[in-house]
């Protein structure tokens, strides 16, 4: 039977590129800050953050995320490299919210260069792909296909995810910036080194309203997305950012608040401006997520 195949795949898939694009961190509330002393006000600070991180590029990733889905939720690692101006990554993602499916690796790679993502299924999967171990996504095609064909599988994963698209920490500094009730909370050791603690919060409208990555959207979608969001139970977000004394954040959290819990993402920043090889595998070794998805539709068209 193909009936439960698709949502099967798609959701697995889907998945892991929201693990892999969710940029904005999540969490923090257990750290001793000191009082805040800081002579420069919040603003000014993360502004010339800001200004710094855009410069750099590029960074190393150190991702942690706790999820309350489905199953009792899960936990996921991301490491690797990521650049932004343009958008670009070569990850490693271990845990426990790749899936329990027969087949599912323990990592999973994942290169994403010109708005493409590809995603190690690993040798197991390779199998039911006619051999391909490489999954190939092009979000913009498959959130244009969804609407296309009215298909919601796809359509609702893509809608959650949207707002989180970027791993570049410039903007992710920039949405904090935009918090109404920002502040400096203090004076905080990350790995050995200090950095500013600065903390906010966000409402998904405020959220969508300064998202440079939903700027294509008209207000219509605008209005769609963020009432599908809604629906789905995001209900906003606590937003910190550590800031060392070259002005480049080195690690950021965000907690999303949904209707089972609360999403939980930490990330930390290294070796700005290294290189972001992010090399794509042979189209001879990929599977063509839209490709299969259209395929499966004319299976089983329900």
């Amino acid at each position: 039977m193909q009936t439960n195949k698709k949502p099967r795949i798609i959701g697995a898939v889907l998945t892991t590129a929201l693990l892999c694009t969710t940029g904005v961190a999540c969490s923090g509330g257990d750290s001793d800050a000191k009082s805040d002393g800081s002579s420069a006000s919040p603003a000014k600070a993360l502004t010339a953050a800001f200004k710094k991180t855009t410069d750099a590029k590029s960074a190393k990733v150190d991702m942690t995320m706790r999820m309350p889905f489905a199953n009792g939720g899960g936990d996921m690692d991301m490491s690797g490299v990521v650049g932004w101006e343009p958008s670009v990554m070569d990850v490693t993602l271990t845990g426990s919210s790749l899936g329990d499916e027969p087949g599912t690796p323990d990592k999973s790679r994942t290169v994403q260069r010109d708005g493409v993502m590809y995603m190690d299924m690993g040798s197991t999967a390779a199998s039911g792909m006619e051999g391909k171990r490489w999954l190939k996504m092009d979000t913009k095609a498959v959130a244009e296909y969804a609407e296309e064909t009215k298909d919601p599988t796809p359509r609702t994963m893509l809608d959650i995810s949207l707002e989180n698209t970027n791993q570049d920490p410039a903007q992710q500094l920039a949405l904090l910036l935009e918090s109404p009730n920002l502040k400096h909370v203090g004076t905080q050791k990350i790995d050995g080194a200090e950095a500013e603690h600065y903390k906010g919060k966000l409402t998904v409208a405020e959220m969508l309203k300064t998202n440079d990555a939903l700027a294509d959207l008209d207000k219509e979608e605008r209005d769609e997305l963020l009432k599908n969001m809604k629906k789905a139970g995001v209900k906003g977000y606590d937003i910190e950012a550590w800031v060392n004394g070259d002005d480049l954040p080195v690690r950021m959290d965000v907690k999303t608040q949904v209707e089972r819990g609360v999403i939980d993402i930490s990330t930390k920043y290294s070796d700005y401006g290294t290189e972001v090889k992010a090399e794509v595998p042979k189209a001879s070794e990929t599977l063509d997520l839209l490709e299969t998805i259209k395929k499966l539709d004319k299976e089983d068209p329900a």
